[in-house]
């Protein structure tokens, strides 16, 4: 099923090149906007993206569960995925409907993350499993899963024990119905299978007919040897390239994109200057408007600067073959199996405000939208990548501290316009000008590298330089804010979830993705921001802007607090720790019948169809 928003249109249309004049310089990226003295619009793009984000949840809504009863359920799957359900579908059903799971048919994120092993034997992914759990340098963690118990490899660093263990914890109440194997989870937070396109086209063509020979089975149990069949004796084996350090995208990165692909057949020499035609296809001019195309790297060769996964990943080990690795989140175009992150179901960060009537002096609750500071807010390390010779200048979280706190060019900003507050125009402020500014005065960013430069080998000093680093934060200070940064790290952001549950607004830039992607709608739960940052000031202005009390008045206040509790009201309903462990139920069932011998002949079939 095709989860994308519509296709997007040029916002500025077709202008002359005279028209990119104004261009905003941070660190190696320079922001050329369309404007013009004369340049106005009606309306905002914003008011435009969230009225198709309700349309396009609304359909996903309709969709994800039609099925009403175990027998409809078994004949929906059958019609999405062309095959049987995999052994013990009733007792997944069972599960899900017993926890008041709002999704029952969805679930195609499973489907497209298995396809492609679909073209291999269930012996030869057995032996591919066992070859990368043989020596500890492949960095990924052994889970063995035994007559309805689980066990943790011994050769685990201590250090990554608490994942591995929140995996098996996630599992617990449903592990009786899986059978014998062996599950290879991946304990960096880089991905690590980029198969390069034409080998992935193939494998998940040769998958769809694999698993169409599975649509008669019959047999609702497993193979009566699954034990046996994952003892193989391998001798140690380093399954994947050790890329750390280096630039990533052209070799890892881009390989699944098809070869007449940008990413693929051009360069990006210029790295100073904002490569328009890489956001076009995902964005209505700055403003982010389909949030599964701009994860793609396909059409946005520039990334290759963007991202410290992309400039210089701190632990990349990676593979070009078919490798079935679990990991909690993954890049664009790489082929890891995606599973619920043990750091969510363990709790790792919590919302966990104080009650709104604990008036001490260590009380941190999370009082109403208006009487949160009118503040986009974020903390966080330089974490991203490791810097050397300079990376980090394009790192993603450098940007955005320098943007909030050292840029000195003008930036462009879509404003209401003075005269006629229905129209909008671009403004060109400096930073002294934004302060002071009629409609910005009372709006404010409050982001900060905290304690220490990290990962910057012989570029620590220059950061220390550029950034004033601040203490650490308590967790539960971050609700004193109406507006919440959200960002990717060395991997997925952990704290993504507990800023969901909060009543502040999230905005969010990120390259990696996880199992809940399609669940949530960008515009409706959260703000999306692209990764270029460009578009950042002109959307908070919609928001947080008004003038001096900050009340809102002119700005959207109201729209702010509606997506807030939008989010704060969709994860508690499909995110909660019930939903992940109903999904990793149903990854591994489908996991279990893949490494089946028998897989062509087993699955879930009830006695009537």
């Amino acid at each position: 099923m095709d989860t994308s928003a519509p296709s997007p249109v040029r916002f500025f249309g077709r202008a002359p090149r005279s028209l990119y004049a104004l261009l905003l310089i941070m660190f190696l990226v320079r922001v050329a906007v369309d404007v013009t003295p004369n340049n106005e619009f009606d309306g905002h793009p914003i008011d435009k993206l969230m009225v198709e984000a309700t349309a396009l949840h609304n359909a996903w809504s309709r969709q994800i569960a039609t099925s009403k009863t175990l027998s409809e359920a078994v004949v929906e799957y059958r019609r999405r995925y062309k095959r049987q359900p995999p052994p013990h579908f009733d007792k997944w059903y069972e599960y899900a409907t017993s926890r008041n799971s709002l999704i029952i048919d969805d679930f195609d994120s499973i489907y497209e993350d298995l396809l492609p092993f679909w073209a291999f034997e269930p012996q030869d992914l057995r032996a591919r499993t066992r070859e990368i759990l043989s020596d500890p340098w492949n960095e990924v963690a052994e889970v063995t899963i035994r007559s309805g118990s689980a066990e943790i490899g011994e050769s685990l660093v201590p250090t990554h024990r608490w994942m591995v263990a929140g995996a098996i914890e996630m599992m617990k109440d449903f592990i009786g119905w899986l059978p014998d194997m062996d599950l290879a989870l991946n304990i960096n937070d880089e991905s690590r299978v980029a198969i390069p396109h034409e080998g992935l086209q193939n494998y998940r063509k040769i998958g769809v007919a694999a698993g169409r020979s599975n649509s008669i089975a019959k047999d609702n149990i497993w193979s009566t040897n699954r034990a046996q069949s994952w003892e193989l004796e391998e001798e140690p084996r380093r399954m994947f390239e050790d890329a750390s350090f280096t630039n990533t995208f052209y070799n890892y990165g881009s390989t699944s994109c098809p070869p007449d692909s940008p990413a693929r057949r051009r360069h990006i020499w210029d790295h100073r200057t904002l490569c328009t035609s890489c956001f076009s296809p995902h964005s209505i001019g700055p403003f982010l408007r389909n949030w599964t195309l701009s994860a793609s790297p396909c059409h946005q060769p520039d990334l290759t600067s963007l991202h410290g996964f992309y400039l210089s990943p701190g632990a990349f080990k990676t593979a070009h073959q078919p490798i079935p690795v679990f990991s909690q989140s993954k890049a664009h175009g790489y082929a890891d199996i995606l599973y619920p992150s043990p750091w969510n179901y363990m709790d790792k960060v919590k919302y966990e405000p104080s009650p709104a009537d604990d008036a001490g002096e260590n009380a941190r609750p999370d009082p109403p939208f208006s009487e949160k500071k009118n503040t986009l807010f974020w903390r966080g390390a330089t974490s991203e990548g490791v810097s050397i010779v300079g990376t980090w200048k394009g790192m993603a979280r450098q940007r955005l501290v320098h943007l909030a706190n050292n840029h000195t060019s003008n930036i462009p900003i879509l404003l209401p316009k003075p005269s006629d507050p229905s129209k909008q125009e671009y403004e060109s402020l400096s930073p002294k000008e934004i302060k002071v500014h009629p409609y910005l005065q009372n709006t404010t960013m409050d982001i900060a590298i905290v304690d220490l430069i990290v990962r910057c080998r012989d570029n620590c000093p220059p950061q220390e330089a550029e950034f004033g680093l601040v203490p650490p934060i308590e967790f539960q200070e971050h609700w004193r804010y109406r507006y919440l940064m959200d960002m990717d790290g060395a991997g997925f952001s952990g704290r993504f979830l507990p800023f969901l549950q909060s009543h502040s607004l999230v905005f969010k830039t990120a390259l990696f993705r996880e199992w809940y992607d399609t669940r949530i709608t960008a515009w409706r739960h959260f703000v999306p921001i692209d990764l270029r940052l460009h578009g950042l000031w002109s959307t908070l202005a919609y928001f947080a802007g008004g003038g001096k009390d900050g009340d809102g008045n002119a700005g959207r206040v109201k729209e702010a607090e509606t997506i807030a509790e939008q989010g704060r009201e969709w994860v508690g309903k499909v995110l909660r720790k019930e939903d992940m462990e109903i999904y990793f139920f149903r990854l591994l069932l489908e996991w279990g019948r893949l490494t089946d011998d028998r897989r062509d002949e087993i699955g879930f079939e009830m006695p009537s169809l």
